[in-house]
């Protein structure tokens, strides 16, 4: 028991850390020569919220950081603002999810809306503070909803593929 804990807390952050390269590489790549009409998901922010709400201990937030980080440089967005902001929002998160392992999964579906709400919020406001150039307000909204529903196509992959099963109050301790 101890040693697949031990194999987990390191196999399962190269997972989450391999998932979020591959989004940033598929988001990358040059799929379509006309400009896109709709928005997609922010899967980097949906997948960063399915993982701190149900495995936080296997997602350090220096790990979330550093990833975040890359994906602005790479997205061209102003450089750690939207990685602070979400930072914040997913320790409420990891906090969140420690105080309340039985959370059924509309309520997750829930708490993740309002993180993934209040991420694009308060960058819109931060963004508007420091006078930085934003994308019209439609299209973040389309973002937005859609993150929203993919959330749980999401969670069912990495629970029924990677078998991210929600933390146990015991295995709250383990590091």
């Amino acid at each position: 028991m101890s040693e697949n804990t031990r194999t987990n807390t390191w196999l399962m952050p190269a997972v989450f850390t391999l998932m979020a390269l591959l989004v940033m590489y598929w988001q990358l790549l040059p799929l379509q020569t006309v400009p896109y009409t709709f928005p997609g998901p922010d899967l980097l922010l949906v997948l960063s919220t399915v993982w701190m709400l149900r495995r936080p201990d296997f997602v350090p937030v220096l790990l979330i950081a550093t990833i975040l980080l890359l994906a602005d440089f790479l997205f061209l967005r102003p450089p750690g603002l939207m990685t602070i902001i979400a930072i914040l929002v997913c320790e409420t998160l990891r906090r969140r999810a420690y105080n309340d392992p039985d959370m059924i999964f509309s309520m997750e579906w829930l708490t993740a809306a309002g993180a993934l709400t209040s991420i694009m919020l308060i960058n819109r406001v931060a963004g508007a503070l420091f006078l930085i150039d934003q994308p019209p307000l439609g299209p973040v909204l389309i973002q937005l909803i859609v993150s929203i529903l993919v959330y749980p196509f999401l969670a069912g992959f990495c629970i029924l593929f990677l078998g991210l099963r929600r933390i146990r109050p015991h295995e709250r301790d383990i590091t």
